[in-house]
């Protein structure tokens, strides 16, 4: 193989040879204008690159890719785009750690105040706490249970026990508190059961669809409800029985909405109440609601509020035709929406304008062959073996196959360039795939090697 040429050498040193050596204007040779409208002949600077210094000759071959135009360069370094994308980056982070942390705190506060559905513990609208409050206004203990063994247990001559969804009672459960109805000697409130669960909590009684109306009179003899006079019964659950005994109040299309029942041990009765308007916030101060409420819960001086939980639901009720928004507790929802919000805001403060690109004239030119030398200068800096070998080769596989007559998009193709360039060979045999396709060198030497050798290369192929 030919060795490097002098010229090729001096450049080679020129550019290895530290950040603050420049190779003076006169080493640069320089072709002479060809007729106007043709282009350079091949050996011009850009064509055989791989003969001036492997930093150098990388940048040069690089160039077209990364979009700089010949006699301009960047107006910042890619230093200063870094520091100002991880500036960036730090304050969208910062802000959104902020919001996050402000969600979180908003939902544990209101977490402490917000409980489900007809809990007395919960001020929501759909709550129970201001019936709750008047109860313990009157001497009404409340105790909230979660399980039917509980509620069981705390039934008693002096109890009201209130069931708030006893259609999602499990067999179980239902016979649980089947037994404390005939045991206990109080009172049992089922709010709006269905025909699920009164065959086992009130047998003898059915369903009869729902009531037309929201606002109903009581008609009937019950104390309670003539106190309470018109209230808000209406507007699910109707029934209908033939149970002796039974009172039955608030009709609506003929069947009650509000019906009594005695129960076999002495003293104690059953209450099926179709609607569960009369015990929620936003509906207690209507009509007679907050008066029939406490007439039928405060009876009796203890309150013991069933709210069954998963555990006692029936596998095949409860909330599986809830929606995931349903699930999520009020607070989060609440927070999840002020989240996101607030993400949206940023997003919008912080967005890039669309519109089309606008050309800015660079303030300060500069010469091609300067920006060449500087970005060689990174290059080598970095030690950047590997990516200037690839560039290296990847251009002096471009100008081989235009010179053996291999199609550019074979270029990059052993089986096809390889051997077509062996064919033009005519001195001592050589690993042509090695030297085209081979690893990356293992120190500066060997690199500036390779460049010598892709030089070498090039010369023969085109002097062949």
């Amino acid at each position: 193989m030919s060795g490097r040429s002098p010229q090729g050498a001096e450049r080679t040193a020129a550019a290895l040879s530290g950040p603050g050596h420049r190779s003076a204007p006169e080493e640069t040779p320089r072709r002479a204008p060809g007729p106007a409208g043709t282009a350079p002949a091949p050996n011009t600077a850009a064509a055989t690159a791989p003969a001036a210094g492997t930093a150098t000759a990388t940048a040069a071959a690089e160039a077209p890719a990364t979009g700089l135009a010949p006699g301009t360069g960047p107006r910042t370094g890619p230093r200063t785009h870094l520091r100002r994308a991880t500036r960036r980056v730090r304050r969208t982070a910062a802000v959104l750690a902020v919001l996050a942390a402000g969600a979180v705190i908003l939902a544990a506060l209101n977490s402490g105040t917000r409980h489900g559905h007809l809990d007395p513990r919960s001020a929501d609208p759909t709550g129970s706490r201001a019936v709750a409050a008047l109860l313990k206004e009157r001497g009404v203990t409340t105790r909230v249970v979660t399980t039917a063994r509980e509620a069981a247990d705390a039934a008693g001559p002096r109890t009201t026990l209130l069931v708030t969804a006893p259609d999602r009672l499990g067999a179980g459960q239902r016979s649980a508190i089947r037994s404390a109805i005939d045991l206990s000697g109080g009172r049992t409130v089922l709010l709006a059961p269905g025909d699920h669960s009164l065959s086992d909590l009130s047998p003898g009684v059915r369903t009869e669809g729902d009531a037309g109306a929201d606002d109903l009179d009581p008609r009937c003899t019950l104390p309670a409800a003539t106190s309470a006079g018109r209230a808000g019964t209406g507007g699910n659950l109707r029934y209908t029985t033939a149970l002796p005994g039974a009172t039955a109040c608030y009709p609506s299309g003929g069947h009650p909405t509000l019906l009594v029942l005695p129960t076999g041990t002495a003293g104690g009765d059953t209450v099926l109440l179709g609607s569960e308007t009369i015990l929620l916030n936003e509906s207690l101060a209507e009509q007679g609601n907050a008066s029939l409420a406490l007439q039928l819960l405060g009876s009796r001086p203890d309150l013991v509020w069933y709210l069954p939980s998963l555990a006692d639901s029936d596998p095949g009720t409860g909330d599986q035709d809830k929606s995931l928004l349903e699930l999520v507790p009020a607070g989060w929802s609440w927070a999840l929406l002020q989240l996101f919000l607030a993400a949206a805001l940023a997003a919008l403060w912080r967005a890039r304008r669309l519109g089309p690109l606008v050309t800015e004239n660079l303030p300060v030119a500069i010469r091609a062959s300067e920006a060449t030398e500087g970005r060689a200068r990174l290059y080598r800096k970095a030690a950047a073996r590997d990516r200037a070998a690839t560039v290296l080769r990847a251009a002096a596989r471009e100008r081989l196959a235009s010179l053996v007559g291999v199609a550019p998009t074979q270029a990059h193709e052993p089986a096809a360039l390889v051997p077509a360039v062996s064919a033009r060979l005519t001195g001592e045999p050589r690993d042509v795939t090695a030297l085209l396709f081979g690893t990356t060198p293992s120190d500066d030497a060997a690199l500036v090697a390779l460049a010598d050798h892709l030089d070498a290369l090039e010369r023969e192929v085109r002097t062949s």
